[in-house]
């Protein structure tokens, strides 16, 4: 008796068709055109990740650049003061300060000058 594919097919497919919900025309309802969708979905969505890192980096920088500014600092000038001072506080958080809490910001700016 030779076995076969039924149920495990079945689910694959089945298991594609709902990732593959809400496509346009036939992306949603043939195995063949949503495989294919699904994977480049996957993909775009993969690199949308890393670009989502990139842009939000660009954000702060820019954040930070305009709160510098007001210091009389240039940011890459700031950066190095701050590597040169071994403080260690990441982007983002910097410019979550510079926003939120400009007196905390300001003493961070004070203790580098």
């Amino acid at each position: 008796m030779r076995v076969k594919t039924g149920t495990v097919r079945k689910a694959k497919h089945k298991k594609v068709l709902k990732l593959a919900k809400g496509f346009w025309m036939t992306r949603h309802k043939r195995y063949k055109v949503a495989h294919e969708a699904v994977m480049h979905a996957g993909q775009y969505a993969y690199n949308g990740r890393r670009i989502r890192r990139r842009d939000f980096r660009k954000l702060w920088i820019v954040r930070l650049n305009a709160a510098i500014k007001d210091q009389g600092l240039s940011y890459s000038k700031f950066i190095n003061l701050l590597r040169q001072k071994n403080i260690t506080i990441n982007r983002k958080m910097l410019s979550e300060l510079a926003i939120n809490h400009p007196s905390a910001f300001q003493s961070i700016v004070n203790s580098i000058k």
